[in-house]
């Protein structure tokens, strides 16, 4: 009995623990319980925090691309810009030279076979520069630099549109040309053709029959600008072919180290080599010409000698540092000026502390020339007219506002790519899409929203000159005229009988005037280099994305 009572009272003692035990675990897990829903009221309150956050970022990102992108999605097509550069391309095609092959203008046929052959060369190629029929080297390198660059940064807008092709064929007609003028190192056919013969005659150039004699350069009449800026072209266009056509590519930058090096060797103005260039297309000095050049070889070649040779060595004397200019086929200051941003903006591998110091140099200029661009900045040009076209000179005025607005798009989309959001102009700040609309307000006063309600682009529009200063497209095809008899056709007071498609005329006087007169050069001449910076524009705007980082 003993041992049994202590058995039962044990147990009943046992039992009342028990009970404790688990009256405590059950207070514990009702602890445990708050505790743990504290925890996740936490975890949630967090990450509600986090994703209320996220979704501010991204809205917040999406307002800033909304705004440097402007109103369209990327890849998303502006049809009238579209079809403005369909229209603009086509006029390489009425300015060929030579045997032509898949001829788009039904009024254009084979012309100037024999060119080069006094000197047993083959110069039938190449564009004639404007209305008139002589080949001048010169604008016509600068039209395939351009027309290089347009096509390295928009070459993906073009095939959006079935333009880009189009593009590669009417430079390599350039290219081929070039490499034949460049017969060895030191020698470089310049012009083909006499102005001054040329200009006497009023005539097609299928039925050209004056003579039409070689100008060159070499070590005793260097032409340092022409063969820098063929440089250029030879090296832009290299980069052009890599991926097209290796062996072309190779050799194109063959020729363009070799002009280089003639260029720099044998320093000298052309103006001043061949005097009677000064009337058409005078050269105001070569050291931008050479350091377009030198840069064009760098991206090129990727060699450091030649990013060294822009900063370091030449970037004092030559760059006009500080001091904005306008871009021309004349003057490669502010074009240069933007190229070379591209290095600073996006970053350049082991670049000297001296190379970084000048790269900076040439983008604060680049700075500058876009703040003078942008019409409510305070240091905005004058430059311009009532409605706000750039204007500074009354010849063939449009040239300076589709330049400046081609390197205002590449500088904003140079912005948007690399991220930067803020351009500074003394104090007041702007964003990538400032100078994207300043560039939209340039073309479209190209197009037809102007105060004459005329677009400046053949064959755009409803309403565009009819009495262009154009030789071939203001005499029938049909027609039997020589030399002298043909200027019946410039005096006819009927419209030209062949459209000049995607010709740019020269454009508005000051008070936003025009005159549509055959006779009427400084307002109604179309020139090639035009065109090109025209098609780079509306390249650049005929989509919304922006500009990939690399070149090769």
């Amino acid at each position: 009995m003993k041992i049994r009572m202590e058995c039962c009272g044990d147990s009943m003692e046992d039992e009342e623990n028990g009970k404790k035990r688990e009256a405590k675990d059950t207070e514990d897990q009702a602890k445990a319980s708050k505790l743990g829903w504290f925890w996740w009221l936490l975890l949630f309150v967090f990450g509600a925090l986090v994703l209320v956050m996220s979704v501010l970022t991204i809205l917040k990102y999406f307002d800033y691309l909304k705004k440097v992108r402007g109103p369209h999605r990327p890849q998303e097509i502006v049809e009238k810009y579209a079809n403005a550069l369909e229209i603009a391309v086509q006029f390489f095609n009425v300015q060929k030279s030579g045997k032509l092959e898949n001829n788009r203008i039904a009024w254009r046929g084979d012309s100037a076979l024999q060119d080069g052959s006094e000197g047993n060369l083959d110069l039938s190629k190449g564009l004639y520069d404007a209305g008139d029929l002589v080949k001048f080297g010169f604008p016509m390198a600068f039209t395939a630099t351009v027309l290089s660059w347009a096509i390295l940064e928009y070459g993906d807008h073009m095939n959006a549109v079935k333009q880009l092709d189009h593009a590669q064929e009417s430079l390599k007609w350039i290219t081929d040309y070039l490499i034949n003028a460049h017969p060895s190192p030191n020698v470089l056919y310049i012009q083909v053709g006499d102005p001054e013969l040329d200009h006497n005659c009023w005539e097609r150039p299928e039925t050209m029959s004056e003579k039409r004699p070689l100008t060159q350069i070499n070590t005793s009449s260097p032409g340092t600008e022409v063969a820098a800026e063929t440089a250029a072209a030879m090296a832009s266009a290299s980069l052009v072919f890599k991926k097209i056509d290796s062996t072309y590519s190779n050799l194109l930058l063959m020729h363009a180290q070799q002009l280089f090096t003639f260029a720099d060797t044998y320093r000298g103005s052309y103006s001043i080599s061949v005097p009677q260039v000064q009337k058409y297309y005078n050269s105001t000095g070569y050291g931008d010409e050479l350091l377009w050049a030198g840069t064009w070889l760098y991206y090129a070649t990727g060699d450091r000698s030649y990013l060294k040779y822009v900063t370091e060595i030449n970037g004092e004397p030559f760059a006009n540092w500080g001091n904005p200019t306008w871009f021309s086929w004349d003057d490669k200051h502010a074009g240069l000026q933007v190229l070379l941003s591209r290095i600073n903006l996006f970053g350049a591998k082991e670049v000297s502390e001296t190379e970084n110091l000048d790269l900076q140099m040439y983008r604060k200029t680049a700075e500058a020339v876009m703040c003078g661009l942008l019409p409510d900045s305070p240091t905005a040009t004058s430059s311009r007219t009532d409605k706000g076209l750039i204007w500074v000179v009354q010849s063939n005025s449009l040239q300076h506002p589709v330049a400046s607005a081609f390197l205002a798009v590449l500088y904003s989309d140079y912005m948007l790519s690399s991220g930067t959001e803020t351009l500074y102009c003394s104090g007041k700040s702007y964003q990538p899409h400032d100078l994207r609309n300043f560039a939209i307000s340039q073309v479209d006063y190209f197009l037809g929203k102007n105060p004459m309600k005329m677009s400046y682009l053949v064959g755009y529009g409803g309403n565009y000159p009819l009495y262009v200063h154009h030789r071939g497209s203001s005499i029938p095809a049909n027609a039997d005229t020589g030399c002298r008899d043909g200027f019946k056709w410039l005096d006819s007071e009927l419209p030209n009988p062949n459209v000049a498609t995607g010709a740019l005329v020269g454009g508005p006087f000051l008070n936003e005037s025009y005159v549509d007169s055959r006779n009427n050069s400084m307002q109604g001449e179309p020139t090639t280099y035009n065109s090109a910076l025209l098609v780079g524009l509306l390249s650049g705007l005929v989509t919304s994305s922006s500009v990939v980082k690399s070149y090769t």
